[in-house]
């Protein structure tokens, strides 16, 4: 069975980091396209935040998350994180990290992924 386990996520100031952990059990990351990001703040769509590709590593970004936040991924712990710097009160909301087991479109497309976390909420306030 396929899990996807998100962590890491907590209050914290504006200015301040966090990173977040999603531990894929039931496959390995060797066997994914790639693995994202999306993020869904109260009263909003959930919309992608990051994105890296397993066969080189690609990654892509949200405009909001360029300059502050970097994937990266740790193949022997099944593991891709999600490290947060920077972060503004506008990063609040519940983080969910996805697998796209065979390319499914778009990267920032919610219908490309075939698995779910069940997410980490993050807030950021003063």
């Amino acid at each position: 069975q396929v899990q996807l386990v998100e962590s890491g996520g907590d209050l914290v100031q504006p200015g301040g980091s966090l990173r977040l952990s999603c531990v894929a059990s039931g496959f390995t990351t060797l066997d994914y396209y790639a693995i994202a990001w999306f993020r869904q703040a109260p009263g909003k769509e959930r919309e992608g935040v990051s994105w890296i590709r397993h066969s080189d590593g690609s990654t892509a970004y949200a405009d909001s998350a360029k300059g502050r936040f970097t994937i990266f991924r740790d193949s022997a712990k099944s593991t891709v994180y999600l490290q947060m710097d920077g972060l503004k009160v506008e990063d609040t909301g519940v983080y969910y990290c996805a697998a796209d087991l065979g390319y499914g479109g778009y990267w920032y497309n919610r219908g490309a992924y075939d698995y779910w976390g069940q997410g980490t909420q993050v807030t950021v306030s003063s």
